[in-house]
């Protein structure tokens, strides 16, 4: 057993200004806890602060020291590692603490606790779980994967479900939180649209109040990597959605940033520096699968063609990047240590639908200039990357778009004939877009013109992943309705894909 003083979530250097015999007159770990970045010996464990959370959390500016423990059993009797440390003003209170020397695969129980004597308060305890060993193979890895929980837009019943699957790991797409504001809907946000600080602290407050998103975080540990809506609509890296917003807007995205790293469970290494971020990394999940979580809105240019969904334009054929030359170059050689393994699953989470899909109405093309359709060129090098390094398994997973799609990768995407090269599986929101349908009629001439898609629906839910060495499973798991609480749950459709033959079969 360790214990020791980490100061986590602080700026280098900081030096503190300890306030000594914290009191609290409501309960400061109103936010919940949560775990992320689960490694085979280490994962991180998170909590914030705020006693009144939805203006400005309510802690004085001084450091407290928080006590954090994990445990072998649920009941927090098998203490296998334990510390303090200091949760400091800079980064709202919220806290980042990596416990190292844990044991691979393996469940683990955690709790914070602030204060002394009559005055000390308990967290509530979380589940987290590590990866397995760098070199095992296991049987089986579960998942799933979420996106875009407008809050506004509905109950997150499907959350409910979710906390009662049997999974290792969410990974979350982006779109945790919406910057508009204030908005009247199924649930009312009332906190004006985010641009400062404190105002991105405030909308993530009313996100993690909600008891269904809490229990999922404290159930299992989180691979996050943000969108759009985490700073702004369809911002593409320091370019906003609309020239009238760009005065300002590196501060903007630089207070965006901090907010979404002091309420995520991130280790040290992603902590924004002014506007930048370096959320890309890997996951390995022993020898079975490698995720790499992508960053598409940071480092890319802008969309061309003035955005939107439009007909091809030159500027979408010119040159372009999606992930920016450093991601793309750190990407290459991630998958490249997977050459010579054959049975490795390659999994590219990423916000974006990758696949090319011609959404035009009439007998003219027309393609969404902010997906990865408006940036062929960069889509052409991470395919070529794939084909000269000789991978067979590689699946990508997307978000965003509100709606669930099944697509065949092609290596030419105008080619109907060329070779499947990897398979994509785009989830729906939990609550964005608000009930949906199963397919809605507009879709159908879309569906109809584009071959390589499998599947589609536009109803909320999550996608449940099951990765074997010999097979991967997607189980597209769906509520008829959000607007309302108590929504059941079913699988509208199960894809398979076999190992070494890429393209997803229906189950």
């Amino acid at each position: 057993m360790k214990a020791g003083l980490i100061t986590a979530g602080a700026a280098f250097f900081h030096q503190p200004h300890l306030w000594a015999a914290p009191q609290f007159k409501t309960d400061p770990f109103q936010l919940g806890v949560a775990s992320g970045d689960p490694w085979p010996d280490s994962v991180v464990l998170w909590t914030r602060l705020a006693p009144d959370p939805l203006n400005g959390g309510g802690m004085p500016n001084e450091d407290v020291l928080v006590r954090w423990r994990i445990a072998g059993d649920e009941h927090m009797s098998k203490i296998v590692r334990e510390g303090t440390v200091a949760a400091n003003p800079e980064w709202a209170h919220s806290v980042h603490v990596e416990v190292q020397g844990l044991q691979p695969d393996r469940w683990y129980w955690y709790q914070f606790d602030v204060g002394t004597g009559v005055g000390r308060i308990s967290s509530p305890i979380g589940r987290t779980k590590t990866a397995p060993a760098a070199f095992s193979q296991p049987d089986r890895f579960p998942f799933a994967f979420v996106s875009c929980q407008k809050y506004e837009a509905g109950f997150y019943t499907a959350v409910d479900h979710l906390c009662e699957e049997d999974i290792s790991l969410v990974i979350h797409l982006g779109d945790y939180i919406y910057e508009k504001g204030p908005v009247r809907g199924i649930r009312d946000m009332p906190v004006t649209t985010s641009v400062s600080l404190e105002s991105y602290r405030n909308r993530y407050a009313y996100y993690k109040m909600d008891p269904s998103l809490k229990r999922l975080h404290a159930q299992f540990p989180f691979a996050a990597v943000s969108d759009d809506h985490e700073v702004a609509n369809n911002y593409a890296g320091l370019i906003p959605e609309k020239e009238s917003q760009l005065p300002g807007f590196k501060e903007r995205r630089a207070a965006a940033y901090r907010a979404y790293y002091e309420h995520m469970p991130f280790r040290m290494a992603v902590q924004p520096h002014d506007a930048y971020m370096t959320m890309y990394r890997t996951l390995r999940i022993g020898g079975l699968a490698d995720i790499h979580m992508l960053d598409t809105r940071q480092f890319r240019t802008d969309q061309p063609c003035g955005d939107g969904t439009k007909p091809s334009c030159p500027e979408r054929e010119g040159p372009s990047t999606m992930m920016g030359d450093v991601q793309e170059k750190w990407l290459q050689a991630q998958l490249g240590k997977g050459k010579d393994s054959h049975e490795r699953w390659n999994i590219l989470a990423q916000q974006i639908i990758f696949s090319q899909i011609n959404v035009g109405r009439g007998d003219q093309a027309e393609y969404m200039m902010d997906k990865w359709d408006g940036y062929p060129q960069a889509r052409k090098r991470l395919v070529d990357n794939i084909v000269n390094i000789g991978l067979n398994n590689v699946v990508i997973l997307s978000g965003d778009n509100h709606n669930n799609w099944v697509f065949d990768v092609k290596t030419n995407p105008d080619d109907e004939k060329s070779p499947v090269l990897a398979s994509e599986f785009a989830g729906t929101s939990l609550t964005s877009g608000g009930d949906g349908t199963d397919i809605a009629p507009e879709f159908a001439p879309i569906l109809a013109k584009n071959p390589q898609v499998k599947f589609h629906n536009s109803q909320r839910g999550y996608v449940r992943c099951t990765v074997t060495p010999k097979q991967w499973t997607s189980d597209y798991r769906i509520v008829p309705y959000v607007s309302k609480p108590g929504a059941p749950i079913q699988t509208r459709a199960s894809f398979v894909v076999d190992a070494g033959h890429a393209g997803a079969q229906k189950a």
